[in-house]
């Protein structure tokens, strides 16, 4: 008999998107948006440029706020506009932990830290699928060998 959760992914390190895309404070916006679309992200990892630790997050929803209010993206610098000392998980953490973070701080992204720094990002889609898998597997009856 098969083990459901050894099918399923179990932490964020099994769903997360490596690498992620990162930008500088200083960028222009207008340059955090070219690397979303040419990257398929929905949110750039804000990192500092000495260290690489992450100081924020921006995402696509925060560039759609400042295009609606009629600011032009290569006037506006990326530390203006991102969300600072974004909310990170570790590598480690349940996909359900990662749910009641995202649920309860209403976040889509979340950075993922491992041993080396930031390794990866999560986002709400990825942890929707991982919960839906999961989910499926534990309605399917266990079949007999």
């Amino acid at each position: 008999m098969a083990d459901a959760s050894a099918q399923h992914p179990a932490t964020v390190a099994d769903v997360m998107h490596p690498p992620v895309t990162t930008v500088e404070q200083n960028d222009h916006v207008a340059g955090a948006a070219y690397l979303m679309k040419h990257a398929g992200a929905t949110a750039l990892v804000v990192t500092q440029a000495h260290t690489s630790e992450p100081v924020g997050i921006i995402t696509e929803a925060d560039i759609s706020h400042l295009v609606a209010d009629g600011k032009n993206p290569n006037d506006v610098r990326i530390y203006q506009l991102m969300t600072t000392r974004p909310t990170v998980v570790n590598t480690t953490t349940s996909i359900r932990d990662a749910a009641k973070v995202m649920t309860s701080g209403r976040f889509r992204h979340l950075p993922v830290m491992g041993g080396s720094g930031l390794v990866g990002i999560v986002d709400i889609t990825d942890i929707c699928r991982a919960l839906l898998d999961a989910s499926e597997a534990a309605e399917k009856p266990l079949s007999d060998p």
